[in-house]
């Protein structure tokens, strides 16, 4: 890594929010970790689905399968992510449970919060980076489909056909404090990779998060798929998601975008008014998982696109 660029200030004096869910944030969160105490993930705890939809339906808990996952991706000792990443298999009364899901769930009945339960494993596993859920109440995702009836659960709203009209949460719930105080904090507030109906979405669902970014100074990056997910939104060009985004939220969060798709400079649509977000190239994909970012390459780009951003606004 060339000396110069250790002088950036994203190794000495910046503070990230990182919010998604599922495989990437995590590689997102593992590529910042240099960072330490000064990046922040905000986790998606809507799924349904799995080891974690099942401990949701008979324990009335969060979702722990993404923060497991994240965590896991955080972990300095390999040991510690394949203990975390275990699977019961058949007959053994635990079948398709994660043992990082049940760690966590276990934690948090121990605990007052299930942000505590976190902490306490993450000081165990030497991690430094604060891993938050969106919300320590649980909540599902449902989606308004255009015949007006609805889809219940993240399950589901990934296995849609087409996009939805609206996304909402049910029952609405309070963000996590220690979100909201991290989000006002940070100088740079990522979002994604991910799928994007079901691990970006979700977060900014609840409704203290997302006043909280519209009125925050931080700068927004999204971090688009290196693939095509399989969802409609993976259908869609990043100028209609970015719409889309827009008419879910009431406002667009969104300053920069990182892509692997080099054939524009910018994302354009038209809202109230003309929208133009610069959009940095670069980023490729790992040599062993082509789904999932390089994280030298993911690095590289989140400095230009902070670069890019300052810049504009100087």
């Amino acid at each position: 890594m060339a000396t110069n660029q250790l002088k950036h200030p994203i190794y000495r004096e910046l503070r990230i929010t990182a919010i998604g869910g599922g495989h990437g944030l995590g590689r997102l969160l593992a590529t910042l970790t240099f960072m330490k105490k000064r990046l922040v993930g905000i986790v998606a705890t809507s799924d349904n689905g799995g080891s974690t939809g099942r401990l949701r339906a008979d324990q009335h808990c969060i979702a722990w399968g993404d923060i497991r996952n994240c965590m896991s991706q955080l972990a300095s000792q390999p040991l510690a992510a394949e203990v975390l990443n275990f699977r019961f298999e058949k007959q053994t009364g635990l079948e398709g449970h994660s043992l990082g899901n049940l760690l966590l769930y276990c934690l948090d009945e121990l605990s007052a919060r299930p942000v505590d339960g976190i902490e306490l494993l993450s000081r165990l596993l030497k991690v430094a980076s604060r891993i938050l859920p969106m919300s320590e109440t649980p909540t599902d995702l449902v989606a308004e489909l255009e015949n007006e009836l609805t889809c219940f659960g993240e399950f589901r709203v990934d296995k849609l056909n087409a996009m939805p009209k609206r996304l909402s949460l049910f029952p609405n719930v309070k963000a996590t404090p220690e979100a909201l105080l991290h989000l006002t904090q940070s100088d740079y507030i990522i979002l994604g990779p991910g799928s994007f109906l079901t691990s970006v979405l979700p977060p900014l669902l609840v409704e203290e998060i997302a006043q909280t970014i519209e009125n925050s100074s931080a700068r927004v990056i999204f971090v688009d798929n290196l693939v095509a997910e399989p969802s409609p939104a993976g259908q869609l060009p990043l100028s209609t998601r970015m719409q889309w985004l827009h008419r879910q939220l009431g406002f667009q969060p969104v300053d920069a975008i990182i892509s692997a798709a080099g054939d524009t400079s910018t994302v354009s649509y038209q809202a109230e008014r003309a929208i133009a977000i610069p959009v940095i190239t670069g980023a490729k994909p790992d040599s062993e998982i082509p789904h999932r970012h390089d994280e030298t390459t993911l690095l590289d780009a989140i400095i230009r696109t902070i670069d890019t951003l300052e810049e504009k606004s100087q």
